[in-house]
């Protein structure tokens, strides 16, 4: 890596991991960072997410950086010019294109910073960021304490909310669960360990695994 930044090259950095595991808090203290080095630097997000505040990047600690929401890559691609580091939250919620923005700015000279969950609800790849796993000269893989049992996790369970691939959320429609605890859903979102209460219409959130 010394030798990257001394040739002032670009790169691509990417942190990638399950929901809480400290993804956007690990983007911003590298954000941070570059602006005690004297960097110019942005932030951007999807538009999309405005679970915590509308303009500002913010991790589920509460640690917080301004950013610019976009609608789509393409943005960040046309803001990000005159920046030396580009930081990009919650990359699974912009489209293909980002892989071609990301390449695009590191070619140009442009440190990148992103950060995404690289499996969804279902513990299946995530798309755009297995792409971008393959473009990053870096890559940071974080875990979080599962809910369940407290061992270290990497994926994420849907707890709520329906089947939707996209559903922006926290604690209410979330929780980060270790291989033993993940219970992979069906195909309306159920997590295949939880029963049904067809009277009531109500799901049983009780489980068939022992405490």
């Amino acid at each position: 890596m010394m030798n990257i930044l001394r040739d002032k090259k670009g790169w691509i950095e990417v942190i990638c991991g399950c929901m809480f595991s400290g993804k956007t808090e690990e983007l911003i203290r590298r954000l941070r960072r570059a602006k005690i080095a004297k960097l110019s630097v942005v932030a951007f997000k999807p538009q999309i997410d405005d679970r915590f505040h509308e303009t500002e990047v913010v991790s589920h600690s509460d640690t917080r950086i301004e950013s610019i929401p976009v609608k789509s890559a393409r943005d960040i691609e046309e803001m990000s010019a005159n920046y030396q580091v580009v930081g990009i939250d919650e990359a699974q919620f912009f489209d293909s294109d980002i892989v071609r923005v990301v390449k695009n700015l590191a070619a140009h000279g442009t440190r990148v910073v992103i950060s995404g969950l690289d499996t969804d609800y279902r513990g299946i790849p995530f798309e755009p960021v297995p792409q971008l796993i393959c473009e990053a000269e870096f890559v940071t893989k974080v875990m979080a304490v599962c809910h369940r049992c407290g061992a270290p996790a990497h994926r994420t369970q849907r707890i709520g909310g329906g089947a939707e691939r996209v559903l922006v959320g926290a604690t209410d429609y979330y929780e980060a669960r270790c291989r033993s605890c993940f219970e992979p859903p069906d195909d309306e979102g159920i997590p295949t360990g939880q029963t049904r209460l067809f009277e009531s219409g109500e799901t049983d959130t009780s489980t068939s695994k022992a405490e």
